[in-house]
């Protein structure tokens, strides 16, 4: 097997670039993407292929919170340039989706009491919303701003 990461094999919708994640779990789930549009306006997304499937062909329940982990978890990353880590994660599953779907997810800060971001989420796929939800977050270590983030000056 090679520890290459294949190139996708469909079109990724305009201003989303793949995150650059080649080890680790997130290798093994991916290829994922995200977009920032303004400061602040993000989400992140990806295209359910074979191995993100159930036995009825729809997006894993598994892959799903791991993506919203992800997703909302982000804006830690975007407004601190921290590592990260999830305290609690709570989702609400109201559609699947399917082999091709594109999926995306963002959320919004509620809170940024006692060092913990507080955030409300959610994921979908074209006009149809898959999850809803909560989470909160703990940031662990700063490091170096990347594009996109509050503090990064390239």
């Amino acid at each position: 097997m090679s520890d290459d990461v294949a190139a996708p094999t469909f079109e990724v919708p305009d201003g989303y670039v793949a995150l650059d994640w080649r080890r680790g779990f997130v290798r093994q789930i991916g290829p994922l993407y995200r977009r920032y549009r303004a400061a602040g306006d993000f989400s992140m997304g990806f295209r359910v292929e074979d191995h993100h499937t159930n036995g009825l062909k729809n997006a894993h329940g598994g892959m799903m919170m791991s993506f919203a982990d992800m997703a909302w978890g982000h804006v830690v990353s975007v407004e601190t340039s921290s590592y990260w880590v999830t305290v609690r994660l709570t989702l609400d599953f109201l559609a699947s989706a399917q082999i091709g779907d594109w999926v995306e997810g963002s959320s919004e800060v509620l809170s940024t009491e006692d060092e913990l971001y507080v955030v409300r989420g959610k994921i979908w796929t074209g006009d149809r919303l898959l999850i809803t939800g909560s989470g909160v977050f703990k940031p662990i270590q700063k490091r170096d701003p990347r594009p996109g983030e509050r503090a990064f000056q390239g």
